[in-house]
């Protein structure tokens, strides 16, 4: 019998699926039955990962592929459309910056418009078409706090998670008719792989208490974990959030409502 946010016979498309939040929702999606594509640009990661999801019984495939390029994200999509009908997009790929506008310049700003706005625009541009020609589908895009409210020192990533939440807001209006679901997805500090790079390089010695108090940050007093994120993401791509679209929805440990910070 099918249970509850199954996602047997869809296959969805993962970008930025070789780490951290991206493959914790490769794997819970896998779990759930569904055929994965993975987006990335990292081929040391994503193809250890595919082959360590598909020896468990799952269906999985890596695509190397830089999400700035349009038409190396049009190939891909492409090449997985020739197999498959893709049900599910989550734009994942991104990257941060610490700073603010004094401290941000040209090239890092434009590095951040590249993958973090530019490559959701490539990869929702290449799969909508196919979509909109076998009846509608999902789109997810991976926001931030960032998105809705100011964050110190994160310039350039404010703007572009800003960028991101309209575009989720335009995708859903501006395709109802075609069936296909945008929703967006925005996390406070998720503790991964990236997180303990950062304080490490930026905090030496300092490991333990700059980690506490990051975690502080949030008022549910932890950082949130990939999978918590990747089981959201689940509902929002499954048939029972079907009546789900246009919406932003936050997974911040009280960030945004209870911080008064």
């Amino acid at each position: 019998m099918k249970t509850k946010f199954s996602l047997e016979s869809k296959t969805a498309v993962i970008t930025g699926g070789a780490s951290g939040i991206g493959k914790s929702m490769v794997k819970t999606f896998a779990i759930q039955g569904c055929e994965i594509h993975i987006i990335d640009i990292d081929e040391s990661l994503g193809r250890p990962l595919v082959n360590e999801i598909n020896k468990m019984g799952f269906k999985t495939f890596y695509h190397q592929c830089d999400v700035t390029n349009f038409k190396e994200v049009s190939k891909s999509i492409m090449d997985i459309e020739k197999k498959s009908k893709i049900d599910i997009l989550i734009n994942n790929a991104g990257v941060a910056h610490v700073g603010n506008i004094e401290n941000c310049s040209e090239k890092d700003f434009e590095k951040l418009y590249e993958i973090n706005v530019k490559g959701v625009y490539n990869c929702t541009k290449a799969s909508i078409p196919g979509m909109k020609i076998n009846g509608g589908g999902v789109i997810l895009n991976i926001a931030s706090v960032a998105s809705s409210v100011g964050v110190s020192d994160r310039f350039a990533y404010s703007m572009t998670k800003g960028a991101v939440l309209a575009m989720t807001n335009s995708i859903a209006k501006d395709y109802l008719p075609n069936n296909i679901r945008c929703n967006a997805i925005s996390p406070a500090r998720i503790h991964t792989p990236f997180v303990d790079g950062f304080i490490k390089k930026n905090y030496p010695g300092n490991e333990k208490e700059i980690f506490k108090k990051l975690s502080q940050s949030q008022p549910i007093g932890r950082m949130g974990k990939s999978h918590e994120v990747a089981d959201l993401a689940l509902f929002l791509c499954s048939d029972e959030a079907s009546f789900i679209t246009g919406s932003n929805y936050g997974i911040d440990g009280g960030y945004v409502t209870l911080n008064s910070k």
